[in-house]
């Protein structure tokens, strides 16, 4: 069976169609679909605020249920993981973590002249995974 851990972000366009990229991918596919809450602190000298503060493992953003939904209609059941971090090292441990085959994403519009350069999490994955990234974009 193929494991494939398909990131997702609160984008429901791109989360769909990086769903239904995954849910096109031929044979026996297993799924880990994750969402990474961000990592951050702000601070306005006095006041101060932490993710870990806002972070509940439980609600993830409405994206992750739609591309669950694709994967279901497509026979896929996924494994839904909610994770609190820096998006680019979540990514890369969970995929160490579940031993993944190959991670997938899906890439932000850009302008014409933008379209050379990917997202930021985006080409940290692929220059950092050592494993496959598929990128699904809608061009």
């Amino acid at each position: 069976m193929y494991r494939v851990l398909l990131s997702i972000d609160a984008d429901e366009d791109r989360a769909i169609l990086a769903a239904e990229a995954v849910a096109a991918l031929p044979g026996d596919v297993d799924v880990v679909v994750l969402n990474v809450f961000e990592k951050f602190t702000v601070s306005d000298g006095e006041a101060r605020i932490d993710s870990s503060e806002l972070y509940d493992e439980e609600a993830y953003p409405e994206s992750v249920t739609t591309a669950s939904q694709i994967l279901e209609s497509a026979g896929i059941d996924p494994e839904i993981r909610h994770e609190h971090g820096e998006p680019t090292e979540t990514i890369l441990e969970v995929a160490a973590d579940i031993d993944a085959d190959s991670i997938a994403v899906s890439g932000r519009k850009r302008s014409p002249a933008g379209k050379a350069i990917f997202g930021s999490v985006t080409q940290s994955l692929l220059l950092s995974s050592d494993r496959p990234v598929i990128v699904a974009t809608s061009d």
